[in-house]
């Protein structure tokens, strides 16, 4: 949980020196609230474990948790890469000023669009996650006379302990080459990428999955990402430079998680990285770590304002409040679970078991089943723990719901980073066609 969450003498929750009840008041409802100095501290804590046991690797924020243009600026200060996903992202952290020779993008997927608005913005390294998207960036690196730098994604058959829906490192996976001998598979990529003219390539990525608690998977993916370099080594007489074993580090959402240190999930990588190097005499790679929940979830904390309860007697009591599912996907998604505070009665001793339902027309839009929380009635403002990770990423409109405002904490001042959207936000890009405006002008619109 945050670093900086406390009581303070009113009896409120505090975040960053900041009062949740002052906040909600000021900024309304629902509203996601970042610990700035928190989230510093993580990106400060990687960094510094790089230097000690991998001193030539590199830290690179995985956007995709959380990216604002405030949030780009944050990691640009810090010294940090960036890993983008999407054009979107890359748009967000150019049109932020972030240095963009230390941008990573990612997808799976990558339009031509994309692909020219990351060549023209000069991005340090493109991951190439297909045969497809190979063909495309040569031929347009080729027109625009450019020489990208490229990471092959290479899926390579380890998987970490986590739901399947955010496992990415197993072979049938819609992510990465498959290390497979043939047209399709890693080998056939790496001699296409070699022979192109227009791409350099510069080492090997992967990301095995997401919100991982052991040591073990991660050490697994950077042996074996090592020695796929060295059969690379051995097969094409190429020595890779750089080696990216992605993210997935856990984070602590309920009392049950306990993830490990940063400091030893840098050791576990190191220790494997380093093993494979010295048994085979290859030079150490630079590596590149991709962390992002680990920067962000315990950072966050998503505002509510608790309306009606619904008690059915011997069998449940509902409790619900002015967001749901359109500003946290995350339970209905995949489970995830999280804890949560009445943030005006936080010393309040909890005596009440409630579910804490979501105000969206799905009986599915449920934030946490069987919370257990201080005695509640309507205009309570309830803290959820631990949503500094996916929940903005994720929201939608749907329902027609504006999504939430965003805001920085730190030493005690607020600082709105995205305003909250309004109803004419939500149908701002509605186009009437011009038979539909006729016709409601003639009153041949059916009336309710």
């Amino acid at each position: 949980m945050s670093q900086s969450l406390k009581v303070n003498a009113a009896g409120h929750l505090e975040i960053g020196q900041c009062d949740t009840v002052m906040l909600a008041s000021e900024f309304g409802t629902p509203l996601y609230v970042m610990d700035e100095d928190m989230m510093r501290s993580r990106m400060q804590e990687y960094r510094r474990e790089m230097a000690q046991q991998l001193p030539t690797g590199i830290v690179a924020y995985a956007g995709k948790a959380f990216l604002t243009t405030a949030m780009c600026r944050l990691v640009a200060s810090e010294g940090l890469w960036l890993d983008v996903v999407s054009g979107g992202e890359l748009y967000t952290a150019v049109t932020a000023g972030f240095p963009t020779a230390r941008i990573l993008f990612h997808g799976n997927n990558k339009t031509d669009d994309e692909l020219m608005l990351g060549l023209e913005a000069g991005v340090g390294r493109f991951v190439v996650d297909n045969f497809r998207e190979l063909e495309r960036l040569a031929e347009l690196a080729r027109k625009k006379h450019v020489r990208p730098g490229v990471l092959l994604r290479v899926a390579p058959g380890v998987t970490g302990h986590t739901h399947q829906y955010i496992q990415t490192g197993q072979v049938d996976s819609k992510f990465g080459f498959p290390l497979v001998e043939g047209v399709h598979g890693l080998w056939a990529a790496v001699a296409r990428t070699l022979a192109s003219e227009s791409l350099a390539l510069r080492g090997l990525h992967s990301h095995i999955g997401s919100q991982i608690n052991e040591l073990e998977p991660f050490a697994r993916e950077a042996s074996a990402l090592m020695q796929t370099m060295v059969e690379i080594r051995r097969r094409f007489g190429v020595v890779l430079p750089e080696l990216d074993v992605g993210g997935g580090l856990g984070s602590r959402y309920s009392k049950e998680d306990n993830p490990p240190a940063i400091g030893a999930y840098i050791e576990a990588i190191a220790a494997a990285v380093t093993a494979v190097a010295r048994q085979y005499e290859y030079p150490l790679p630079m590596v590149i770590v991709e962390p992002g929940r680990s920067i962000v979830a315990e950072a966050g904390i998503t505002l509510y304002t608790i309306g009606a309860k619904k008690v059915i007697p011997d069998v449940r009591t509902y409790l619900a409040v002015d967001g749901g599912m359109g500003d946290n996907p995350r339970p209905a998604l995949y489970h995830a679970t999280y804890q949560a505070v009445v943030a005006n009665k936080a010393n309040a001793k909890a005596t009440e078991i409630v579910t804490i339902a979501g105000k969206h027309c799905e009986s599915g839009d449920i934030l946490i089943w069987d919370a257990e929380l201080a005695p509640t009635e309507p205009g309570d403002v309830l803290a959820v723990l631990s949503t500094g990770a996916y929940n903005y990423s994720m929201a939608s409109n749907y329902n027609r719901v504006p999504r939430p405002a965003v805001v920085f904490v730190h030493g005690g001042e607020a600082e709105l980073v995205v305003r909250r959207e309004s109803y004419a936000d939500i149908v701002r890009n509605d186009v009437i066609p011009a038979r539909l405006e006729s016709r409601a002008a003639a009153g041949g619109l059916a009336r309710p």
